[in-house]
């Protein structure tokens, strides 16, 4: 079963996590976060999937996010739907990697999570 990477090449984090799914043997489609941002509808269904807040989904130490005020506008109430369309804009504004299983979502590169989901 082939999982969807999802990825910032120049992401440290991400370089990482290739580097472990390539030593773990897992299969895996790449999909560049920024060039093939993930759409509103895509980003929903994975939140669903993962059972995370939608919170989670945000690269909150990322410039785009401090630049936009994004803490902010979910402070004041954003609606998850309105946060997926926020999120549909902007590569950079999504946390990553992202693993898409067919039944799991893992939002960043947390060794422990990976090996239960993956191996």
């Amino acid at each position: 079963m082939a999982v969807l990477f999802v990825e910032y090449p120049k992401c440290s984090t991400c370089k990482k996590a290739k580097k472990w799914l390539d030593e773990h043997g897992v299969d895996y489609a790449d999909r560049h976060i920024v060039e093939d941002n993930p759409t509103a509808e895509e980003l929903a269904a994975w939140q669903g999937r993962s059972g995370l807040p939608v919170r989670r989904f945000f690269n909150t130490s990322g410039m785009a996010y401090r630049e936009m005020g994004v803490k902010a506008m979910l402070d004041a109430g954003m609606t998850d739907e309105e946060a997926f369309e926020l999120l549909a804009t902007n590569g950079m504004l999504v946390k990553r990697p992202l693993v898409i299983g067919e039944d799991f979502v893992l939002v960043g590169f947390r060794e422990p999570q990976w090996e239960d989901a993956l191996l």
